[in-house]
């Protein structure tokens, strides 16, 4: 059985219905185990014992939640050059933009050598007001089924040995 880890942030609740979207897709995938945790929770044994990986975090300011990169700071060293090669794709709830989240995503895959199987999944909420921002988020059910899609995407390429 394969094992994919879904790391997640989300404080406006967008990021989480996409991750468990996500989640969802890929659990449908024979042989794929689903691992579904808050980057505030995960930690280096979870990316050792993973297969592939979906991060996914909000844009704060034109850039990760600090929580997404305080996981990514715990664990980037204990891992380094144990994880490389392996399979990941980024979900992204962004106000406006969402580019520069995923790039330092990215940025920090890439020092681990992961594979990108997608690029990066942004979807824009299009809130601008500190009220909108703040609110909590609705993820349209198209968004949604991109987001499953791409779940199933990763968990299919894992199951059948693609990836």
């Amino acid at each position: 059985m394969k094992a994919l880890l879904i790391v997640h942030h989300s404080l406006t609740g967008g990021t989480l219905q996409m991750a468990r979207a996500a989640a969802a897709g890929a659990g449908r995938q024979p042989g794929v185990a689903v691992q579904l945790e808050a980057a505030t929770a995960a930690a280096a044994p979870a990316l050792l014992e993973a297969d592939g990986y979906l991060f996914a975090s909000p844009e704060n300011l034109a850039a990760m939640s600090g929580l997404m990169k305080d996981f990514f700071d715990r664990t980037y060293y204990p891992v380094l050059d144990r994880i490389q090669g392996r399979p990941y794709a980024i979900l992204v709830c962004a106000g406006s933009d969402g580019t520069n989240a995923a790039r330092q995503i990215e940025r920090i895959a890439a020092g681990w050598r992961l594979r990108p199987i997608a690029p990066p999944l942004i979807v824009c909420t299009h809130a601008q007001t500190p009220e909108a921002i703040l609110a909590p988020k609705r993820i349209g059910a198209a968004e949604l089924a991109r987001c499953e899609e791409l779940g199933a995407t990763l968990a299919a390429g894992l199951s059948l040995g693609i990836f």
